[in-house]
């Protein structure tokens, strides 16, 4: 009878944790593919619109850096993601599943100097200093850097802790090349009126991927899905699309579409041959 009693306490509890977390709401945490005020400014007025069109209450969850912000996930601090941060074998095993994505132009990793720099080949950057955003950054830093790895190209790592600031430190002059993904150069030349001239770039990956953690109801994943998929049909939401992606220098197009695992299968074929200090 004891352990009877005892096996109800736990499943009541667990039941009353859920509703209680249903009750106050969901942490949503995107990686900061722009420093943390642009961040904000891209995904608050969306997740506001997702949160009113699903009834379901949704908050922004975002540290200093990229690598803070995925340290919440990897915590289990949050429920919903946009990140390409979860594809390695060790992190798979977590249970995130990918629910849609955002329809652009593939991504493709870039190594990359100011259009007017003296460098033209990868070769001239042995030894110099490159910035990146962070070491979570998958298209960003852990492609281009596979790749000076494959190549023998022995560059210095300089994190800039999110995209813009390592751009901000190649202009300024302070590292010879930059790493990134190529909608984040096109988008900072776009916003800041800056010319790259591109070394390299890889082969494609899909944007970043929408997530659920596995404690969330089907019937919020549900409505909060449907809520992203419809936003762009929506003259409300186009709208706020518009206008938070003309803020980053994205463009106009840049919506949210279903998408499943298969979508990121690019991104596992990486780790198959990735460095182990890359993994």
């Amino acid at each position: 009878m004891r352990r009877l009693v005892l096996g109800c306490v736990a499943a009541f509890s667990l039941v009353t944790a859920a509703q209680a977390e249903e009750a106050s709401g969901y942490r949503f945490s995107p990686v900061n593919q722009w420093d943390i005020n642009k961040t904000a400014a891209y995904w608050n007025p969306i997740i506001n619109y997702v949160a009113e069109k699903s009834g379901v209450k949704l908050q922004l969850k975002i540290g200093r850096t990229s690598a803070d912000t995925t340290s919440y996930v990897l915590a289990q601090e949050v429920e919903f993601v946009f990140t390409n941060h979860m594809f390695s074998p060790e992190r798979d095993k977590l249970g995130w599943k990918v629910f849609g994505r955002r329809q652009m132009p593939a991504l493709r990793g870039q190594i990359a100097v100011p259009a007017d720099s003296p460098i033209t080949r990868l070769e001239q950057l042995k030894g110099e200093e490159i910035a990146f955003a962070g070491p979570e950054a998958f298209v960003g830093y852990k492609v281009p850097y596979a790749h000076l790895l494959s190549k023998g190209i022995d560059a210095k790592v300089v994190f800039g802790g999110n995209q813009n600031a390592a751009f901000a430190q190649m202009f300024a002059g302070r590292v010879k090349a930059v790493g990134s993904n190529s909608q984040l150069i096109e988008g900072y030349a776009t916003r800041e009126n800056k010319a790259f001239r591109v070394l390299w770039s890889s082969d494609e990956y899909n944007d970043l991927a929408l997530m659920v953690s596995g404690r969330v109801p089907d019937k919020d994943l549900k409505a909060i899905a449907s809520a992203f998929y419809g936003m762009h049909l929506d003259p409300k939401g186009k709208t706020i699309l518009h206008q938070a992606s003309r803020g980053v220098g994205l463009g106009e197009d840049a919506y949210f579409i279903p998408a499943g695992a298969a979508d990121y299968a690019s991104y596992r074929k990486f780790y198959q041959s990735a460095p182990a200090s890359l993994r």
